[in-house]
């Protein structure tokens, strides 16, 4: 399939070295990013890289955009509502190559209790073992989403016209994993 070369087994994701954010516009003039600091994961390595395999979890209330008060309205009813689904879910169903270290990973993303399919553009970054001895890997993978299909559908026009948050989201993934013995 692909000229990746990392050792088979299961990988946890390493929260401290790895970023899940997205980009949305604001007020049609600008982009606000955020990102959910409570991360936990797994890629699995097959033998066949093809077979491969990759699982996470996000916690809603982690979410940080820099600004307590849009976090705490990303956290309500309005949008996440974390008090009810506390978690977002993402669990691969295929690999495709596309050239070598990239590839496109599909996979299904349940926000709001609702599941949806989505492919993410990965690029693998790559593996080395680290100072404390540990074999590491890393990737990078980005997508645009409809927030609406998940329920995410608040939104307040704008006098001057268009709406407050955009409807596309941009999904940017940096992730590193730690070979797990």
């Amino acid at each position: 399939m692909s000229s990746i070369d990392i050792t088979p087994g299961t990988y946890a994701l390493d929260p401290s070295h790895s970023e899940v954010g997205f980009v949305a516009r604001h007020a049609m003039v600008t982009k606000v990013r955020g990102y959910f600091r409570g991360l936990a994961g797994t890629i699995t390595v097959a033998e066949d890289f093809a077979d491969s395999t990759a699982s996470a979890t996000m916690a809603v209330a982690s979410v940080d955009t820099g600004s307590a008060d849009r976090d705490e309205h990303l956290r309500s009813g309005d949008f996440f509502d974390a008090d009810t689904y506390p978690d977002i879910a993402f669990v691969s169903t295929g690999l495709r190559d596309v050239d070598g270290h990239e590839f496109v990973l599909d996979g299904h993303l349940t926000i709001k209790g609702i599941t949806r399919p989505v492919s993410l553009d990965v690029e693998f970054e790559g593996a080395a073992t680290d100072p404390f001895g540990h074999d590491r890997i890393g990737f990078s993978a980005s997508t645009d989403v409809e927030r609406g299909e998940w329920g995410l559908t608040w939104n307040a026009a704008l006098e001057t016209g268009g709406v407050l948050v955009s409807k596309k989201i941009k999904l940017i993934l940096d992730l590193s994993a730690v070979k797990q013995s």
